[in-house]
């Protein structure tokens, strides 16, 4: 089963001085580009997670502003990828789609965290290095708006700038995504926007009450504007108990049951948070991806629906808005 993986956040683990090398062949990880073959990847997106100080600090990360990171981490993709005839930057549906036409995986490159795209000639230029997603918060707030992990600030809404930032992406063709951003920020999303937009890396908020989850009035509105939204492998975003500290298949095939029946199959995605998540992971890599699928068959998922999950309803986001 071909698939298409919308978050992982592989990039961020890579040490100061590694080689773009452990992007290809990294058994310490979730993802690499050898096991993206052997799970039959059609594409990985691949975050560039802005980190914040002191989580640099702690990983021992060069201190440099947020856009040197970037350019830092994009050479670190386009060298991996220069270095495989396997797999391949896309920017596009017409990219992705010649790519796998030819056996090769398509690598997107996305930003977590819109903090440093506090300008629309910004957001061009992470456009034109080819960006093609962007994460509007994290865990506090920005140019863009606010983030809802913090109780006080769910029911802001995003800034001014954040409307003309999600208008902006429409028009260049950059996908929007919500996951992060507080409450009132995902409804100004759904009223701003005029494309489809996602929620890379959330389940439900009914079966698992973090935050982080979407209600099932946003799944619904996810469906209603042609958007998809990723099933997130954390422990933490699966279990009624926000301390669990383990990811089961059963409880994914939970969300994506209940994700179903509130938004319809239309708006089914992945998106595994690989290499941003830890505990006790059932699916602990790209490798055991065709675990899920073989628990959706069991489950009573016809082979239409799971392709639906796997791969299909992102080729319509995908090409809907890039």
């Amino acid at each position: 089963m071909k698939y298409i993986d919308m978050h992982c956040d592989t990039v961020m683990t890579i040490p100061e001085k590694g080689s773009s090398d452990l992007l290809i062949d990294n058994k310490e990880v979730s993802v690499d580009f050898k096991r993206l073959k052997e799970s039959n990847a059609m594409a990985q997106f691949f975050a560039i997670f802005l980190m914040k100080k002191f989580m640099k600090l702690f990983s021992k990360k060069k201190l440099r502003n947020d856009d040197e990171y970037i350019e830092h981490c994009v050479k670190l993709i386009n060298e991996a990828t220069e270095k495989t005839d396997y797999v391949k930057l896309a920017y596009n549906y017409d990219d992705l789609i010649k790519n796998n036409n030819e056996n090769k995986i398509s690598a997107f490159l996305t930003i977590e965290d819109g903090r440093s795209a506090d300008s629309l000639e910004k957001i061009k230029k992470y456009h034109d290095m080819g960006i093609r997603l962007i994460t509007l918060t994290w865990n506090y707030e920005n140019c863009m708006g606010y983030p809802n992990s913090n109780p006080k600030m769910r029911d802001k809404g995003l800034k001014e700038f954040g409307r003309s930032a999600v208008e902006y992406m429409n028009e260049i063709g950059m996908i929007i995504d919500v996951s992060h951003l507080s409450d009132g920020g995902f409804y100004d999303v759904y009223n701003t926007s005029k494309k489809p937009f996602v929620a890379s890396h959330s389940n439900s908020r009914e079966l698992s009450p973090h935050t982080r989850n979407l209600t099932d009035d946003m799944i619904r509105k996810v469906a209603e504007k042609g958007g998809a939204i990723g099933l997130n492998f954390c422990p933490q975003f699966l279990d009624k108990n926000i301390k669990n500290k383990d990811s089961k298949i059963e409880l994914m095939v939970n969300h994506l049951n209940h994700i179903k029946k509130t938004g319809g199959e239309d708006v089914l995605a992945l998106g595994s948070d690989f290499d941003g998540i830890s505990g006790k992971l059932e699916i602990s890599g790209c490798e055991k991806m065709p675990m899920l699928f073989e628990a959706l068959r069991k489950d009573g998922w016809t082979e239409d629906m799971i392709e639906k999950l796997a791969y299909k309803n992102m080729l319509r986001v995908i090409k809907d808005t890039l």
